[in-house]
């Protein structure tokens, strides 16, 4: 289940999910077809953007319950966006950690900093690897299916809780 982003699923339509199912250190997209779609408790022919949809599938229910696809896209067969492993970034701090009791400046991105990235519906953790003018380089322990300017949160340890410093379009 989640919310239509673009375009529109319809019955019989074949998916695929990505960054998709992680077995050992691999990650490996599933393709499917929709067997049916729910809109609260009602059955739907096709599913638009707006409200949250259900997605019926011949999946095996163990993969689908187990919440280890949760963050993943479902896009139409060969229509997916992008996996990254590693997410370039052009950082817009904000001027004071959010949440914080002490009224805290956000300090610059380090290299070799872990940061939380919340992107699209995934949420991953990432080390910073290198530092620029123009941006930041984060290699992902969990990828993650994006655009290309696509905005992404950023997050960083503030004593011992994540806090959000930033948000930022992921650039090529």
């Amino acid at each position: 289940g989640g919310a239509v982003k673009q375009g529109m699923f319809k019955l019989g339509d074949k998916i695929e999910i990505n960054p998709g199912l992680k077995i050992n250190d691999k990650y490996f997209k599933i393709k499917s077809e929709i067997l049916g779609l729910m809109s609260g408790s009602e059955k739907i022919k096709d599913a638009n953007p707006g409200g949250s949809v259900a997605i019926l599938t011949n999946l095996d229910p163990s993969i689908v319950k187990s919440d280890s696809l949760t963050g993943n896209i479902v896009s139409l067969d060969g229509k997916s966006p992008e996996i990254f492993y590693d997410l370039k970034l052009e950082p817009n701090l904000l001027k004071r950690v959010v949440g914080s009791k002490e009224d805290l400046n956000v300090e610059p991105i380090k290299k070799n900093e872990n940061l939380v990235l919340n992107v699209n519906s995934a949420v991953t953790i990432g080390e910073v690897i290198e530092v620029t003018k123009k941006g930041i380089i984060v290699r992902l322990r969990i990828p993650v299916c994006a655009n290309y300017g696509d905005r992404v949160a950023i997050s960083r340890m503030v004593g011992n809780r994540w806090r959000l410093i930033g948000v930022g379009p992921i650039i090529n």
